[in-house]
């Protein structure tokens, strides 16, 4: 694993095996949109965000020559899912059917060969999961179940399937989670009796043991979230009363600290995050009450300035996102607000922003 890219998924492009193909560098964890006040399908979106939400932060335009490819559609049409990568494999698990069945499936697309294949099934169907990988094992994390509570079982890949590993101090959904020096950091997210999570839960993978720390400034849910540099960054969500948020804020393990950094420059909840090898961290989709974000947009760690990048072919929330070498991948989501699927895949490859380290 490279030292400055320790997200979820990450891999070192000169590793062993797979990874000498094409590295992943981060499971974009969080996943997510959309409420659940209904047994069968979420709640819509809330209400656009008051002004004290926006975000004041520019932008500037994205590199010429850079464009989304449609890749072959996953086996099924789902939204709300989780997703984290193994090697040059995409996990793609968990979320909400077209008729609102909540979904225990799980198909794996190879980066390598362009292609899907079926997975074991988690032993708990789930949607709102979150997922992050460690190593060569990816992790997928509460989520609500079919009764609309929040669950705090874990599930590792183990052998061609999965097996429990700790619980979470309790339960969570619609969340993000990302992995930092060894450790699965699990922030945002509704907590159990509807509440916003306030604290940030972190998982020592060597001794298979949770603890709490203070979670991010902002208290919110269906955010999106990455890693990168020894940190852990949170993508804008939404708050009841409060709509769609621009908050954009970094926790450094090594100081226990949280920082504020300059907004997401197009406020929404809905939407997920992944970071790519060369040190951008990106913020994509989302939803509205009457429409789905379209907007990709790429904060520069080393400038701390936002970029826009290509907007979504099928602009969709509740949608995985990851990265693989340098390529972003979209996958499956709502492309309306509310209970809309989508299978779709679709892929940017940011090389133009800069090389994965050796």
């Amino acid at each position: 694993m490279h030292p400055r890219c320790e997200t979820a998924g990450c891999r070192n492009p000169l590793g062993r095996g797979r990874r000498r193909r094409a590295a992943a560098t981060l499971a974009g964890a969080a996943l997510i949109a959309g409420g659940c006040d209904a047994p069968r399908q979420p709640a819509p979106p809330p209400a656009a965000a008051p002004p004290s939400a926006a975000s004041s932060a520019a932008r500037s335009p994205a590199p010429p020559g850079l464009s989304w490819r449609r890749l072959a559609s996953a086996p099924s049409q789902r939204t709300e899912v989780a997703a984290a990568t193994a090697d040059t494999r995409i996990y793609l698990v968990g979320g909400f059917a077209r008729d609102g069945a909540t979904l225990a499936t799980v198909e794996v697309f190879d980066a390598a060969t362009g292609r899907w294949t079926r997975g074991r099934d988690l032993p708990l169907a789930v949607n709102h999961a979150m997922a992050a990988s460690v190593g060569d094992a990816v992790y997928v994390l509460g989520g609500y179940r079919a009764d609309r509570t929040p669950s705090s079982a874990v599930f590792r890949t183990e052998g061609g399937g999965w097996r429990p590993v700790a619980d979470l101090p309790e339960g969570r959904a619609a969340g993000t989670a990302v992995t930092v020096g060894g450790r699965v950091y699990l922030a945002g997210g509704i907590a159990p009796g509807n509440r916003l999570a306030d604290r940030m839960l972190v998982y020592d993978v060597a001794a298979d043991r949770w603890t709490a720390v203070p979670g991010p400034p902002t208290p919110r849910e269906h955010l999106g979230g990455a890693a990168f540099g020894g940190r852990v960054y949170t993508i804008g969500g939404r708050a009841a009363g409060r709509g769609n948020l621009a908050a954009f804020e970094a926790y450094d393990p090594g100081t226990g600290r949280w920082t504020a950094l300059p907004g997401l420059p197009t406020p929404r909840g809905g939407l997920a995050g992944a970071a790519t090898c060369s040190g951008q961290v990106v913020g994509v989709g989302g939803e509205q009450p009457r429409a789905t974000f379209a907007e990709v947009e790429a904060f520069d760690v080393r400038s701390r300035s936002w970029l826009a990048l290509p907007p979504l072919p099928t602009p969709r929330h509740g949608l995985g996102v990851v990265t693989v070498g340098t390529v972003l991948y979209a996958l499956a989501g709502g492309p309306r607000p509310g209970l809309h699927v989508s299978a779709a895949t679709e892929a940017l490859d940011l090389a133009r922003l800069g090389r994965c380290p050796p």
